[in-house]
């Protein structure tokens, strides 16, 4: 059993070169510092990338949401968006890749002088990592779907622990993830502060009830460029959408129901709390808007030219 992350072993990941701060090195070789901040606080944040058909996708949305995470943390990259652009593209060149392939982009506040919180005892430099590996999700996640369960950790306010924050920081969806596991789950939902559906652990999620899809306000979830994506195919194409905020039985009474993420696109969603959800996997509307998405995609990657994966072609 496993969640929307699960993917298919590709034989070609066992020699690629990972990007360490401007070196790439063989995976054995790929190494920060324990004092790092990324690694002793969490202090940093990401991006996870899809390489398809020569291009990165969404590159200059996912750039808007790295380089806005870092204002928020105050920290300063060192690169251009056009030079780390060029990074990404470099990444890409030296393991050959054109398709199918998932990126990281990492970047934490870099090497501190103590294992301490103080961010003044940084010493000055980013720590930047990029993995490249071939990842394509496991093909019978489409028609076996997933199973979710409703943890008791909630997703938080900007004020406490912002969710639309892409940070490093991740035990309270780890903590979450957990208690969906001892359940038999593959991802846990996660309800806001006011006890109402706002996300999955790693993923959004949206439902789908006589037609209509349902998702959260996007107040509380993550800031996802794949939810994104669903909700203006929604509105282009006339498939009935309603933001809000909504109790857990709305969930459970669904016909049909999916989880969004960069990795997996959409991915479908087989029963909540133990109640199997009615339609046939995927359901027709998954259905249509994962045609949608495949598309939109293709056109993506039809713009092609540098800057977003046209080196890797």
């Amino acid at each position: 059993m496993a969640g929307s992350q699960d993917f298919a072993v590709d034989p070609r990941n066992a020699d690629l070169r990972i990007y360490v701060n401007g070196a790439l090195v063989p995976r054995a070789e790929a190494k920060v510092s324990v004092f790092d901040a990324g690694f002793v606080l969490g202090d940093g944040v990401w991006e996870g990338l899809r390489l398809h058909k020569g291009r990165l996708l969404f590159l200059e949305t996912h750039l808007d949401r790295l380089y806005a995470g870092l204002e928020k943390i105050e920290t300063d990259i060192g690169l251009s968006r056009e030079a780390l652009t060029a990074e990404l593209e470099r990444t890409l060149a030296a393991n050959r890749m054109e398709h199918g392939a998932h990126l990281r982009l990492m970047v934490t506040r870099g090497e501190k002088a103590a294992a301490n919180q103080d961010p003044r005892n940084w010493l000055g430099k980013p720590t930047i990592v990029i993995t490249a590996e071939y990842k394509t999700p496991s093909p019978a996640i489409a028609t076996r779907g997933l199973s979710l369960f409703t943890s008791s950790i909630r997703c938080t306010p900007a004020e406490m622990f912002d969710m639309r924050l892409n940070s490093h920081s991740r035990l309270n969806l780890i903590t979450a993830l957990l208690e969906a596991i001892k359940a038999g789950a593959d991802e846990a939902v996660m309800l806001d502060p006011g006890g109402h559906v706002s996300s999955c652990n790693a993923t959004n999620l949206f439902w789908v009830r006589e037609g209509t899809v349902w998702t959260s306000s996007g107040q509380f979830c993550f800031n996802g460029v794949t939810r994104a994506n669903v909700i203006a195919l929604c509105k282009a194409n006339g498939i009935p959408l309603e933001l809000g905020h909504f109790p857990p039985a709305e969930l459970r009474a669904a016909d049909e129901a999916f989880v969004t993420g960069t990795f997996g696109g959409l991915t479908p969603v087989r029963e909540v709390d133990g109640h199997v959800l009615p339609a046939a996997l995927p359901g027709p509307v998954t259905s249509r808007l994962r045609a949608l998405y495949e598309a939109l995609k293709d056109a993506d990657a039809g713009q092609g030219g540098a800057g977003q994966g046209g080196a890797a072609k």
